[in-house]
């Protein structure tokens, strides 16, 4: 159809209606009040036709797309994959990595009907860092991580060895820019305060835009870092990271399962739910 021809049918419904869907704004178009509240359950129509395309489409053989956050599939899921496909050998799954998992600013002010919608991402599922409010979703919880100091055990000893949070002071510290504009992530003051320590500039050392960066340069010894625990599980376990601190800052963020209603009952997103809330609860080495 050609833009007029949907603005004619647009118009249309809005006759029908007897309400606007949408405010015209020069060459914006912007939902109304209306059209806000009855996006959702348009759209999880919509999501069951498709739904009912694609699993026609597809047969007998299922496949299930995934995407997460890249850090978190990096680190955490496809370390752990395997034991999935032993479970499930005949489901074919694929794995996305995708920075738009994560919460940005938006969500810190905008009202539920603007938040980004994770349908709108591809895939049938979506693991997501945020909230949780995600309407027209089925969500559920995964895991909420806290945040340690992780080293390379090369600075454990030296010339300048960390052995308490003050040492701190001595050493390159290492930002994660990944939420700051959401006023969500773990920033070195709040660390430094839990631990009771003074006396640190928080403000120097280098920046990096998301987590994998940090990880790679905490790994080559570039300086200290606050991360995510669970996404260091095996390095600690390897030796290549140390924890050298138990000060653990609890994140205002968790992992989500996000599920468009139109296809949570089905077989394969079950069994993956199943599956995943299972696996936050045992070690990887497991």
């Amino acid at each position: 159809m050609t833009p007029s021809a949907v603005s004619q049918q647009i118009k249309t419904l809005e006759s029908y209606l007897g309400c606007l869907l949408f405010h015209r704004r020069q060459n914006l178009l912007q939902l109304s009040e209306a059209g806000l509240a009855m996006f959702p359950r348009v759209r999880e129509g919509l999501d069951s036709f498709a739904a009912a395309v694609e699993s026609t489409r597809r047969g007998t053989a299922p496949a299930l797309n995934v995407s997460a956050p890249p850090s978190f599939a990096t680190r955490w899921l496809v370390p752990r994959l395997s034991r999935f496909s032993a479970e499930q050998p005949a489901l074919a799954i694929r794995i996305a990595s995708k920075p738009e998992n994560i919460d940005g600013p938006q969500f810190a002010t905008a009202p539920k009907g603007e938040l980004i919608d994770p349908r709108s991402e591809a895939g049938e599922v979506a693991i997501r860092f945020g909230t949780g409010s995600y309407p027209g979703c089925l969500v559920e919880r995964v895991l909420t991580p806290y945040f340690v100091v992780a080293c390379s055990p090369r600075l454990m000893s030296g010339e300048m060895p960390l052995r308490s949070p003050d040492d701190l002071s001595r050493h390159i510290l290492l930002h994660d820019e990944s939420l700051p504009s959401a006023g969500k992530g773990p920033i070195w003051r709040e660390w430094l305060d839990l631990a009771g320590v003074g006396g640190v500039d928080i403000e120097r050392g280098p920046r990096f835009s998301n987590t994998l960066l940090v990880l790679e340069a905490v790994l080559e010894g570039q300086g200290v870092a606050l991360v995510p625990r669970p996404l260091i599980e095996a390095d600690v376990a390897a030796g290549r990271l140390v924890v050298p601190f138990s000060v653990f800052l609890p994140s205002a963020y968790s992992y989500f399962l996000v599920v468009p209603q139109a296809m949570a009952d089905q077989e394969m997103v079950s069994a993956f739910r199943k599956w995943l809330v299972a696996e936050a609860e045992t070690p990887l080495a497991g």
